[in-house]
């Protein structure tokens, strides 16, 4: 893929454009690299026994979150194409060798992990200079402030809002068709898409992982849809009200069966955001609610499906219970400290903090069980841009955890839960936002 996307690179260099042409093209991209240090158990189990995990060391990772290139063209007429390619966490690789401690026997190999995703490719026409467009192909679904505001430069953090980034996908993209355009300041958005797969929510991600397919193809037996709406009255103000709807079982291959005949899954989601840029500060702040119908029947099915084809190869889908609700919300707010000193023009120096909350299982029949995916979070940090696409970000972060639920059960009960343990880190980011062409 990468040797692909190299030579599709080289290629538009090297043909020889009109001055005209070249100013329909547009090259650009961002991406981020990260160093984090947790102080925390690293152990998939620090939730199930956390008094066993209390006082294990601490841990650090090297990560590149996002690469993404952008390549863009205005083919005139009011049409347009639209492509971003990401490598998450550094793209992936793969090897076949010949082992000599095997007696050289072919082993295929993963030699690193990581993602490889066109997350847009798109053709839109405008009509009437942009008061409306149509759009088809893979489009970003921009329900939540970090779908529709996913780049480095639209949040402080180092990683993007946690609590969002959880509960949804993210970046949330699928093929479609989207109506949009603005009409003085008012700018809207209506998307028609697949559904999501309710084969692959699980209780500590709820819908995170729905949009993706395993296959070479998305599965569409059932339809959603999308919209947004942004207003731009207020001068520095941006306020946003988006939301979803869409039925999310049997969009997969298998067929369920009569048993399942009044199960949709049907999943709504209503999301608030807004972000104000003036008097040197910047202000965001956003709130989501998730309500998804069926979560018990379809929580037993997914169980069922996975234990019966868990010992076959490539079984994509997970064994896990479902939330009926899910929540997130967070303010951040930071003031660029630059400002006061009169002879620093260009650079930028934000002093940041950020407070959020969010629960994958903020409600039923198996909440009592994962008390855990209710997390708070508390951020302190920096950001300094010496020029305005380059941003260098660093943090503390304290995510925690409200007492466990243990309804007056005896301590020495085998269903008596310790109180999770709290989750401080420090991240360092370098990050890049802008077009080179």
């Amino acid at each position: 893929m990468k040797a692909v996307i190299l030579t599709l690179f080289l290629t538009l260099s090297s043909v020889s454009m009109t001055a005209q042409e070249k100013s329909r093209l547009t090259i650009g991209g961002y991406g981020e690299a990260v160093m984090t240090r947790n102080f925390y158990s690293q152990s998939f189990n620090r939730y199930k026994t956390p008094e066993n995990y209390a006082n294990d060391p601490s841990h650090g990772r090297f990560d590149l979150p996002h690469i993404c290139l952008n390549i863009g063209y205005n083919f005139g007429k009011g049409w347009t194409l639209g492509t971003e390619i990401e490598f998450e966490h550094g793209g992936n690789g793969t090897a076949v060798e010949i082992e000599a401690e095997e007696a050289g026997e072919y082993e295929a190999e993963v030699e690193k992990g990581g993602e490889v995703n066109v997350e847009q490719f798109w053709i839109n026409k405008a009509f009437r200079g942009g008061l409306f467009n149509i759009k088809a192909g893979e489009i970003v679904v921009p329900v939540g402030y970090s779908n529709a505001y996913h780049e480095p430069n639209q949040f402080f953090t180092v990683y993007r809002p946690e609590g969002e980034a959880t509960i949804m996908p993210n970046t949330w993209h699928q093929i479609g068709l989207s109506l949009w355009g603005r009409v003085k300041n008012w700018r809207y958005e209506a998307q028609l898409l697949s559904g999501l797969n309710s084969e692959s929510f699980t209780a500590e991600g709820f819908v995170h992982k729905g949009a993706t397919s395993p296959y070479e193809f998305k599965v569409a037996n059932n339809y959603a849809g999308a919209l947004r709406i942004d207003n731009y009255s207020i001068k520095g103000l941006r306020i946003g009200l988006s939301g979803y709807y869409g039925y999310t079982f049997r969009n997969t291959l298998r067929t369920p069966g009569t048993k399942y005949d009044d199960v949709t899954g049907a999943l709504g989601i209503v999301a608030l955001d807004f972000s104000l840029n003036r008097w040197n500060w910047i202000v965001r702040g956003s709130i989501d609610y998730a309500h998804f119908s069926d979560a018990d029947e379809i929580s037993a099915y997914n169980q069922a499906n996975w234990t019966h084809h868990k010992y076959q190869d490539g079984n994509p889908h997970h064994y896990s219970n479902i939330g009926s609700n899910a929540v997130a919300y967070a303010i951040e707010a930071g003031y660029n400290v630059f400002s006061q000193i009169p002879r620093i023009k260009d650079e930028k120096l934000y002093v940041f903090g950020r407070f959020e909350h969010y629960n994958t299982m903020a409600s039923g029949t198996y909440a009592s069980m994962y008390q855990y995916t209710k997390k708070y979070r508390y951020v302190l940090g920096l950001n300094y841009s010496p020029v305005k696409q380059v941003t260098i970000k660093g943090e503390y972060s304290y995510r925690f955890f409200k007492k466990p639920n243990n309804n007056g059960l005896d301590s020495d009960s085998p269903l008596y839960k310790q109180p999770y343990n709290n989750e401080p880190s420090i991240s360092l980011g370098v990050t890049y936002t802008g077009w080179f062409l």
